[in-house]
């Protein structure tokens, strides 16, 4: 299945939880922290302005993205977790 997400939304694959802490310590699932971290995989035409004009997104496919723990909203798409957000709720664009 295809996602096109619509005006600024965005949809990210997030990446996988820690499954050991820095000592070497094997958390259980219920322990995990929710990725904040993920992989753009498409994104939507822009924001409608009064003007009628497309505000373009400032993140491409591809891109490494940071976003809110609980931001946006969790999905399944062929088997696979996704994420849907808006683009402000993208805090950053990973770098190197």
């Amino acid at each position: 299945m295809t996602l096109n997400p619509l005006d600024d939304r965005v949809v990210v694959q997030a990446m996988d939880a820690e499954e050991t802490t820095a000592g070497g310590i094997v958390l259980p699932d219920a322990a995990r922290e929710k990725p904040q971290r993920g992989t753009v995989l498409a994104v939507g035409p822009g924001r409608l302005l009064d003007s009628g004009e497309r505000c373009a997104v400032s993140v491409t496919v591809g891109d490494e993205v940071l976003f809110g723990k609980y931001g946006g909203m969790d999905i399944e798409v062929d088997g696979e977790e996704v994420k849907i957000l808006r683009e402000s709720d993208i805090l950053a664009k990973v770098e190197g």
